[in-house]
């Protein structure tokens, strides 16, 4: 069984654990989407679980405003749907709103396929917009 580590971290040098996945021997090697939408489909769920009104996650939702540590839902008690988020994450990689490395390399393209062994750390570069001019 792998085990990766996914790990957020911005331009600014922040960098946060977000959680471990578990994945079975014969999934060792998965595409850089499918890594994604599990990644995303895992912090939904928890989220969706318990409700917070922060949800820690890859994206902003729509319902949601940036805040230091996360999003802010504008609703408490709402639900965000898990297959929209994804979608999110898949256009914000495209739009470069997030650079992947797994292990020491860049990932470049969604349909890449990923080796992953024990212990990989994949770092989710969230980029952040130069204000000014």
């Amino acid at each position: 069984m792998a085990t990766v580590t996914f790990v957020d971290e911005t331009t600014s040098g922040l960098r946060r654990d977000a959680w471990r996945l578990w994945l079975p021997v014969d999934e060792e090697r998965l595409t850089l989407r499918e890594l994604i939408r599990r990644r995303v489909l895992q912090e939904v769920a928890e989220h969706n679980a318990c409700l917070p009104e922060v949800f820690h996650g890859l994206v902003q939702p729509t319902e949601a405003e940036r805040t230091l540590n996360g999003f802010r839902m504008r609703a408490p008690g709402q639900v965000i749907d898990p297959e929209r988020q994804f979608l999110s994450a898949v256009e914000a990689f495209g739009c470069n709103g997030f650079l992947v490395l797994v292990g020491d390399r860049q990932v470049e393209e969604l349909d890449a396929e990923l080796d992953l062994r024990t212990d990989t750390e994949v770092c989710f570069l969230k980029l952040v917009p130069l204000v000014g001019g």
